[in-house]
């Protein structure tokens, strides 16, 4: 959901300039780049790629937290700091699930496993970002009558709403994570996958 709201939080709370907001879809990617080449490495040295998961996920608990801090304390350094994080998060838990869909199954159904893979992250993303924006519209909106209380005056309080609502989501991510990590241990033959440039989704 921070895709859409990332840089008019920016913009709007802490004051950045255009060009410094257009820089933030870069400390995304980078994060992104850097998850990737760190579970390249920790995938094929035997990590479970669930556990490597939660790890993304509790990386993105932190950059949220730093996000609304941020903003808190009109700090634009640590606003960064929280975006860099939020995207290697996100580039550690992509690459961990995709490569736990290639382990489920070696045969025919990979090619299955692998576009049931795409297609939730391609829906779910679609739904998040269309959710955030209306959220935060939607509260802002209501907040600026006075009808949410006059904490909801604040510009902020719309963006913190969700940002907050994210950081639930992803405890709910890590929840949902335990029973995976205690099922693959108990497959004895689930084997470490390398990570190859032509496995990663276009």
């Amino acid at each position: 959901m921070q895709d859409i709201i990332l840089e008019p939080y920016g913009a709007e709370v802490l004051g950045l300039s255009v060009s410094a907001t257009t820089m933030l879809t870069a400390l995304l990617a980078a994060g992104s780049l850097a998850a990737f080449s760190l579970a390249a490495g920790l995938l094929a040295k035997g990590i479970h790629p669930c556990r490597l998961a939660a790890m993304g996920v509790l990386v993105g608990v932190v950059g949220f937290s730093m996000v609304i801090f941020a903003g808190a304390f009109a700090a634009p350094l640590l606003f960064r700091a929280g975006v860099l994080a939020i995207g290697f998060g996100a580039g550690l838990f992509s690459v961990s699930t995709l490569i736990a869909a290639m382990n489920l199954d070696s045969g025919e159904q990979i090619g299955l496993a692998l576009g049931a893979w795409g297609a939730v992250q391609t829906t779910c993303a679609g739904l998040a970002i269309g959710l955030g924006g209306v959220l935060r519209d939607s509260l802002a909106a209501l907040g600026a009558t006075g009808q949410l209380g006059k904490a909801f005056l604040a510009s902020s309080s719309a963006y913190g709403v969700i940002y907050h609502l994210e950081i639930l989501l992803l405890f709910f991510t890590l929840v949902a994570l335990g029973p995976l990590v205690r099922a693959w241990r108990r497959d004895e033959t689930a084997a470490p996958t390398r990570i190859q440039l032509a496995e990663f989704p276009n």
